[in-house]
């Protein structure tokens, strides 16, 4: 009847302290997957913003593009558009454009063929903008989970040099060393499963930037040709 409330008594370690327990290399584990997961969540804020601002301003601008009556209308807007990867196109697209016009001697597809790659050197110099820091959420999300497994090997195999050492297979004895391998465990997973989701949100999202800019691309270049067979 004594040993209920001396039970009762007793006073659980929380986490933090299982964790300033565990050995050096467990706790370097944790403070790396920590710092992976930190840096996830940076990215993945820091990307949602600028997804998000690029889709509304990408939406405005072909909006009003498509609206104004000439096409260098827009040219003079585009500081409310700085977040847009389409109207960057443009914008690159305009202004070599432009300087085709001033040169009398280019011909019609010489010019064609240089607005054309200036507006894929745009896409892809705006994709890679879109895409950086993008590649250390894949990165998580592949290693974090292994990395927690070492974590979790090394706690196991403290506790079975305890066993081997003390003679002794409680859970006083080696409960410890499997929390803390079970910790590992799961910090390596809650590193690497938004790191994953994110990471293929945020792909997805630059691949509908990207399809926006390409078919930008494709109608610009196409009034261009309308222009100058009108001539």
């Amino acid at each position: 009847m004594l040993s209920f409330p001396l039970i009762l008594a007793t006073e659980q370690p929380g986490m933090l302290e299982l964790i300033f327990d565990a050995d050096i290399i467990v706790q370097s584990v944790l403070f790396m997957l920590l710092g992976m997961s930190v840096g996830c969540w940076v990215i993945i804020l820091k990307k949602y913003r600028m997804l998000n601002a690029a889709k509304e301003q990408t939406d405005e601008f072909l909006h009003q593009f498509w609206h104004s009556p000439k096409l260098e209308d827009m040219y003079h807007k585009l500081d409310d558009y700085q977040d847009s990867p389409t109207a960057a196109v443009y914008q690159n697209a305009y202004r070599e454009l432009d300087k085709l016009n001033r040169i009398a001697s280019e011909s019609f597809i010489d010019g064609e063929s240089n607005l054309e790659r200036t507006m894929r050197r745009t896409i892809s110099d705006e994709q890679s903008h879109m895409e950086s820091l993008v590649t250390f959420l894949a990165t998580t999300g592949s290693t974090a989970p292994f990395i927690g497994l070492f974590g979790t090997v090394w706690g196991i195999l403290r506790a079975f040099q305890k066993i081997g050492a003390t003679g002794q297979a409680s859970i006083q004895t080696v409960g410890p060393d499997i929390a803390h391998a079970l910790i590992a465990t799961a910090v390596g997973l809650a590193a690497a499963i938004p790191a994953v989701i994110a990471y293929n949100f945020i792909n997805r999202q630059i691949q509908m930037q990207r399809k926006e800019m390409e078919n930008f691309a494709s109608d610009f270049l196409n009034i261009v040709k309308r222009s100058n067979m009108g001539r």
